[in-house]
């Protein structure tokens, strides 16, 4: 039997009117009366009607989420961190894959943005430019938007720290002997892969004879990797990053066909540490990035900087309290970001390079 709002009311001693202000408006009823209607509702399984509230309050209890592609590992466990936490807090949460495509993701903004209360969208192939575009002709002015994996002067946003992967890569490639570093890219239009060839160009100063090889821009995908593992035995490196596990996991099966032994003769290192870095052999080397606390740190920045009613006032605390771990407020009038540490797990994928090799180019 559904529980309605007359339910609570009657069981709590309240009148409808009451019971209806304790559970969607709370600052309005004394703390102690809205606290034994919350709990009384809780006890009888109440559901609010979604439709009501909306009509009466002009939100709808739903937040966004935009991947770019969930067969993707990195963007399946960020979502899970963003549902989670969307949960806990009083949300249901729409889950959109724009299949790599950037008018697809402007598409899935406009056409969800009109049914929930917040957008999350997570490393966004699309430029600056149509980044603007979003804000001034697609979504209200009172659906907030967050960034996930970029950075854009006119979002808050969460990102992980690139830079920091990749010289803690390169200062661990180059302690095993290694002088010669490829470094297979991601998409052309992915943020964090710029971010990562920034990190490169500055990865290599100050170490002694440090070498790294472009071998270019492959898709995120196994595939990818596979592509990637010919130009890294034709290059004459003697270790590789890759932009992500996925490839990195590519090229480990195109050098073992091809009779490259790894890490013998090429030391392999990946970026997320998604499950199946530690599923083959050997088990990648992989800068590992918390991806359920990126998803987690993107609602609570959401709900605090798009002030999002929360389901209660313990959820709202809950997030502004995770929101400002972490943050950087930025300038006057910038929006705030939240930027997540990352570390570097030695597998079995990286070894000494030898003698000869290391000595290759310097």
């Amino acid at each position: 039997m559904v529980v309605t709002l007359r339910d609570v009311a009657r069981a709590a001693g309240v009148s409808p009117a009451t019971a209806s202000r304790a559970l969607s408006a709370p600052d309005l009823v004394a703390p102690a009366r809205r606290e034994h209607v919350q709990q009384v509702a809780r006890e009888l399984g109440y559901r609010p009607n979604r439709a009501a509230r909306e009509l009466i309050t002009g939100r709808t209890g739903n937040l966004c989420l935009v991947v770019p592609d969930l067969e993707n590992p990195f963007f399946a466990a960020v979502a899970k961190g963003v549902q989670a936490r969307a949960r806990a807090l009083g949300f249901a949460l729409l889950v959109a894959d724009a299949e790599e495509d950037p008018r697809l993701e402007a598409e899935l903004v406009g056409h969800l943005g009109a049914q929930v209360d917040g957008v999350v969208l997570c490393s966004p192939r699309m430029s600056d430019l149509e980044l603007d575009r979003l804000s001034h002709d697609v979504l209200d002015d009172d659906v907030p938007l967050l960034l996930v994996n970029r950075l854009h002067g006119g979002y808050p946003s969460v990102v992980i720290d690139n830079a920091d992967g990749v010289r803690q890569a390169v200062r661990h490639l180059h302690a095993l002997g290694h002088r010669r570093i490829g470094y297979a890219g991601g998409p052309v239009g992915s943020w964090s892969d710029s971010q990562r060839r920034h990190g490169l160009e500055h990865a290599s100063h100050g170490l002694r004879s440090v070498e790294v090889t472009d071998l270019g821009h492959f898709p995120p995908l196994f595939g990818g990797g596979v592509a990637a593992g010919d130009l890294v035995a034709a290059s004459g490196v003697t270790a590789v990053l890759a932009h992500n596990d996925l490839l990195a996991l590519g090229i480990l099966s195109r050098l073992r066909a091809r009779g490259v032994r790894v890490p013998e003769d090429v030391s392999v290192v990946g970026y997320d540490d998604i499950p199946a870095a530690t599923l083959v052999s050997p088990a990648l080397t992989t800068v590992t990035v918390p991806l359920a606390r990126l998803g987690r740190a993107a609602v609570d920045l959401l709900v605090e900087v798009g002030q999002v009613p929360t389901a209660t006032e313990s959820a709202l605390a809950m997030a502004l309290s995770s929101a400002h771990a972490g943050r950087d407020p930025g300038a006057e009038g910038t929006p705030p970001s939240v930027l997540i540490g990352v570390e570097l797990v030695v597998r079995a994928s990286t070894g000494v390079a030898s003698t000869q090799t290391s000595e290759v180019g310097g």
